[in-house]
Formats: structure tokens, sequence, C-alpha cells
């Protein structure tokens, strides 16, 4: 009787050793609903740093734009007007942004980066401007919120901090 059993037994796990594989529908369940809230979390930030990445070619576009104003001042005593005169090999208008040299005066001039989706993108303006020493100091503002207005700054004061408008504040 006991080696009987032991078969019994045996046969009864192999038997049911088939019948448990694979989940059930409530794990299954439970696993994409974990999914989905991962998902809802991460898509936001993905997006924002998709924004960011963009808004990156302004800030280095406006910055280059800046030094050359600040190097052909140097070697040609007055600003460039356009971006032909200014040499510095960056385009016009790309897929993100219009970039404008907006000549001021002999002592100030402005670039301006204008978002081509003013719902997503910061907007960004630099100037260089002429002090009373006769050098050059440059400072560049952003907009606070999404905008197709760049914020031309107004100078830079005497802390070497750039002043912007209201509704902007310095580039970070």
């Amino acid at each position: 009787m006991k080696t009987a059993f032991q078969t019994k037994f045996i046969q009864h796990l192999s038997n049911r050793k088939g019948k448990d594989e694979g989940f059930t529908l409530i794990e299954l369940l439970v696993v994409i609903i974990i999914i989905g809230i991962l998902a809802a979390i991460a898509l936001p930030s993905f997006l924002n740093q998709a924004a960011k990445a963009r808004q990156s070619e302004a800030k280095n576009a406006v910055g280059a734009v800046m030094r050359q104003q600040q190097a052909h001042r140097l070697e040609n005593g007055d600003f460039a007007q356009d971006f032909d005169e200014l040499k510095i090999g960056l385009p016009e208008k790309t897929d993100n942004y219009e970039y404008k040299i907006e000549p001021d005066s002999s002592s100030k001039t402005v670039v301006t980066a204008t978002p081509e989706d003013p719902d997503v993108l910061l907007a960004y303006a630099g100037g260089v401007f002429v002090t009373d020493g006769g050098q050059t100091a440059a400072g560049a503002c952003q907009t606070e919120e999404p905008s197709g207005n760049a914020p031309a700054p107004t100078g830079v004061n005497a802390e070497g901090t750039v002043d912007c408008p209201g509704g902007a504040e310095p580039m970070k």
C-alpha cells in the first residue's frame, strides 16, 4: 500500500504541474496597470526634455552671436549689421528658431531667437553693449514662459548682470 500511495501521489503531482503554468488574468491586468502608471509619469518628463534640447540650440546660437559681435567690434570698430557681415556660419532660420540681428545703435546690438513653436519653446534675446569705458558687456534674457516675443535686454548693470524687461529673466 505504501508504494501504491507513492505512485498515485507522484502521478497527481505530475498531472497537476501542467495545469499551473501561465499567468492569471488578474496578474496580467496588474502588470498592464503598473506599466500604464509608469508611462503616465515618464511621458511629460520626456516631452519636457525634448523642449529643453531644442531650447539649448537657441541659447548656444545667441551666445555665439554675442561673442562674435564683441570680436567684430574689437576688430572693426562697430557691430555687424547681419549674419553675412558677422561671418559666424549660423543659419538665420532652423526648424526650431528664427534668428535676427537688430543693430540698435553704435553702442548696442541685439540678437533675437524667436521660436517657431511659441506654445512650447521660450524666446531668447542677447545684447552687446558698449560701456562708459569703451569696453563691451554682453547679456541675454529669456521669457519666463513659452512665448513668441524675444525680450531684448536693456543693458548690463554695475554688478555685471543683464537688465531684462518685464516678463523676462536673465538667461540660465
